[in-house]
């Protein structure tokens, strides 16, 4: 997919979250370690709520938004490395998993909030500050929900 508008890139990182879930749930099937098999189920469920999210922003975002070209800015930089799945999930322990998500999630962060810098539609700095704000909120959240199944 090419990558153009910012609804484009919102189609991007939906799938990146989708993709992800996947990944996370696959891994969950074939780890043996108990405490790695249950921070992956939790954060495959947590990237289907992400996902969901995004859908919701792509619907109800300002059309003139969505429609902010970030054209030149997506060929110099790729969306988000998609390594994700290179790394075998089954054979991660919970901190390597932690590790993993929370290196993904920084790079949809960083990737939003240079795309709210470059804007000049208010209402696209708006909607990409809101999910950058999403994004960071959610993966406080991960790691919060990961550390307390440490203590368990």
């Amino acid at each position: 997919m090419q990558v153009e508008t910012l609804r484009d890139v919102l189609h991007g990182t939906k799938e990146f979250h989708q993709h992800l879930s996947q990944c996370l749930s696959h891994g969950a099937d074939k780890n043996i370690d108990e405490r790695a098999q249950m921070h992956l189920t939790y954060l495959s469920d947590h990237e289907k709520s992400l996902t969901k999210a995004i859908s919701g922003f792509q619907a109800s975002g300002e059309e003139h938004a969505l429609n902010t070209w970030f054209y030149e800015y997506i060929q110099e930089h790729p969306i988000i490395r998609h390594v994700h799945c290179d790394a075998p999930f089954a054979e991660l322990d919970a901190r390597q998993i932690m590790e993993v998500i929370v290196d993904q999630h920084q790079q949809v962060i960083e990737l939003y909030r240079t795309l709210a810098s470059q804007a000049v539609i208010p209402s696209a700095v708006e909607l990409l500050e809101a999910l950058r704000s999403l994004e960071e909120h959610e993966s406080m959240r991960m790691t919060h929900a990961a550390n307390r199944f440490d203590d368990m």
